[in-house]
């Protein structure tokens, strides 16, 4: 174990490993509240792909007194931001807790959000309502809980995604929002599209975003390139994103796709 790892005091936890799409996740049932969401070291550490479980972020599963329940999403760094494939990873584990249903809401980073589930494991989030988009470099950049900066190419597998995706998340311009999330598009055919996105928070690039999907999405309707629905391709698998359009302003946006259990542990850390 590497010194900046035993600093803290060791803790049996025991969690859940998901993934959405290619995005991994470690979920735990901190109903009992006994998780020290302030220590950002023991989160990146269980992040940590050498040293510890290994993910594209932790959740805190938890009791809520007004919807289903509450998730807490942290980065590998220990940052906070809303995460759209995490989130449907929340809704399958607090299904399996008994705490959620075949529909509902729960409460997260950004607020509330109502989800859906269906007998052939898609599970879908609706995002909230956006009527803001901007522009940074002539590049479209959408905020869906977390802001990302959309860049078109000609073809996605050709790009060296952490080398631009780093130095446009770094650019002083987001340095307000502490760095932007970049993704990369190309056309596939009507209506489909390729996206490969860097993450901030984890600094690398993943196999998918949930958020960043969405993003692209909506970008693509600004564009003109879709009407109401995209099917997005990521190198982790197909997501798709529908919406109510009038004018620049999109609301009713579902995110959709697999969800898929992948192991239970118990690690001291």
């Amino acid at each position: 174990m590497p010194t900046w790892c035993a600093i803290f005091s060791l803790m049996k936890i025991a969690f859940e490993k998901y993934q959405g799409s290619g995005n991994d996740f470690i979920l735990i049932d901190d109903r009992q509240g006994f998780f020290p969401e302030s220590d950002l070291e023991k989160i990146s550490f269980l992040c940590h792909r050498h040293f510890g479980i290994g993910s594209d972020g932790l959740m805190l599963i938890r009791e809520h007194r007004v919807v289903d329940f509450e998730m807490i999403f942290f980065n590998p760094d220990g940052s906070r931001s809303l995460c759209g494939n995490g989130s449907r990873c929340a809704v399958h584990l607090a299904k399996a807790l008994g705490i959620a249903g075949n529909q509902g809401e729960f409460e997260t980073t950004d607020g509330t959000h109502a989800y859906r589930s269906d007998q052939m494991g898609e599970i879908a989030i609706r995002m909230h309502d956006i009527s803001k988009n901007q522009h940074y470099f002539n590049h479209r950049f959408i905020h869906t809980g977390s802001p990302h900066l959309i860049v078109n190419k000609k073809d996605v597998d050709h790009v060296d995604v952490v080398l631009e995706g780093r130095t446009l998340r770094n650019n002083p311009a987001f340095a307000d929002m502490q760095g932007s999330n970049i993704n990369f598009v190309s056309p596939m055919g009507p209506n489909s599209f390729g996206v490969r996105t860097y993450e901030r928070g984890v600094e690398d690039e993943t196999l998918s975003c949930g958020t960043g999907v969405t993003a692209v999405a909506i970008a693509m309707a600004l564009d003109g390139l879709v009407e109401n629905e995209a099917e997005i391709h990521t190198h982790g698998g197909v997501l798709k994103v529908r919406f109510h359009k009038d004018g620049n302003k999109f609301t009713d946006i579902w995110l959709s796709g697999p969800v898929n259990y992948v192991y239970s542990g118990v690690i001291d850390a």
